[in-house]
């Protein structure tokens, strides 16, 4: 079985290399079969690899299917081989983790081509079950892209998915933390939980950029943190978005936390938190696990997830009538109007007389009162 290059025309008339192969079936009689893939590196290796051992064993045992379509995964390779130079570190590998986990072992075996409405309807239902619908919904779009490169190597004719309506999205409640249990979260945590911590909830930074935190990014001189990296799954990727490449200043507070640290990490010239065998840490659950959790209790408060720590800063600096802009450059938001829209009921709202400014451009003049029955027209 040989594979060859055909160049036929899509139904809007453009012209396209599509990978063929031609054979010799059980009756003797040479064939000529369409793969429904594009000539593509990476679909080469899928028919050479995948596809047509599968069609040696079918004519072998007499069961061979006319059409050629892979199944989804055997095209997850592909259209991961494809996106890889698009996407980040972080967002492929959690990709992968998302196909892997929640969709291979639902729908993977099935061919492009059998993937109805019904089984994606039924495959939400349930994961929606077992994770929070922001999760499906990240899910969803790995499966989403897949299934739109298939359209596009013109395997399906439309995508399934599309037809099946995403879950909403809860929205999430802001439960920060008072200023009370800030300092009792800090009296019952020890050592680098404790620094973490103080880090978290006086800078405001989310988890991953802690997490990728080197001691090269921090000068206690200024002082300030330079943000330029994420860290996740034990990979360094980019951070979420481009106005989160930042530098901060180190307010008071943190400074002795930060030392505090710097006494435990500073001379390996590494990442600013490390696990017990030295490494850096592979991704927050596993301060979560370790850490977070436990202090919690210690503390006798109800389970809030870390993320609840970027929004106590958040809110604890307008309470405290902080700059929005200021507050907006720390968190990494790009710009103040986002920060408004999450922590717009903390803004302090200032008990004064409004407007007081015009009284000295436009002095009191004389009006006249005179009740407007008595005016004449």
């Amino acid at each position: 079985m040989k594979i060859y290059i055909k160049k036929e025309k899509t139904a809007k008339g453009e012209i396209k290399e599509k990978l063929w192969v031609n054979f010799t079936d059980n009756d003797g009689k040479r064939q000529r079969k369409s793969l429904k893939l594009l000539n593509t590196k990476a679909n080469r290796k899928l028919a050479e690899t995948k596809i047509i051992p599968a069609l040696l064993y079918k004519l072998e045992s007499n069961k061979f299917i006319e059409k050629l379509i892979p199944t989804l995964n055997e095209f997850m390779v592909v259209s991961f081989k494809m996106n890889e130079g698009t996407r980040s570190l972080n967002t492929q590998n959690d990709y992968r983790i998302s196909y892997n986990k929640h969709i291979a072992p639902v729908l993977g075996h099935l061919r492009l081509d059998k993937i109805k409405v019904s089984h994606i309807k039924q495959w939400q239902s349930d994961l929606s079950k077992k994770v929070s619908s922001n999760r499906v919904r990240n899910v969803r779009a790995t499966l989403s892209t897949i299934l739109k490169d298939a359209m596009a190597d013109e395997l399906i004719e439309k995508n399934p998915l599309s037809l099946v309506k995403t879950v909403k999205i809860s929205k999430t409640e802001i439960t920060p933390f008072n200023m009370d249990e800030i300092k009792l979260i800090l009296e019952n945590s020890t050592g680098q939980d404790r620094n973490f911590f103080a880090l978290a909830l006086f800078s405001g930074m989310r988890s991953g950029e802690m997490v990728g935190l080197k001691w090269s990014d921090i000068d206690f001189s200024k002082p300030e943190i330079k943000i330029s990296r994420s860290r996740k799954m034990g990979v360094d990727g980019k951070t979420k978005t481009e106005s989160s490449n930042r530098t901060i200043e180190i307010l008071d507070p943190l400074i002795p936390y930060l030392k505090s640290q710097y006494q435990l990490t500073g001379e390996l010239n590494s990442y600013v938190f490390l696990n017990k065998f030295n490494n850096p840490i592979y991704d927050i659950k596993r301060i979560r696990e370790n850490g977070w959790k436990k202090t919690l209790k210690a503390c006798n408060l109800e389970y809030r997830t870390i993320y609840q720590t970027r929004h106590s800063f958040a809110t604890m600096m307008l309470e405290n009538g902080e700059d929005i802009l200021w507050l907006s450059h720390m968190l990494g938001h790009t710009d103040s109007t986002m920060t408004l829209s999450k922590y717009t009921h903390y803004v302090k709202k200032e008990e004064k007389k409004r407007g007081q400014f015009l009284n000295k451009k436009f002095p009191s003049l004389k009006v006249d009162t005179t009740p407007s029955d008595k005016l004449v027209a």
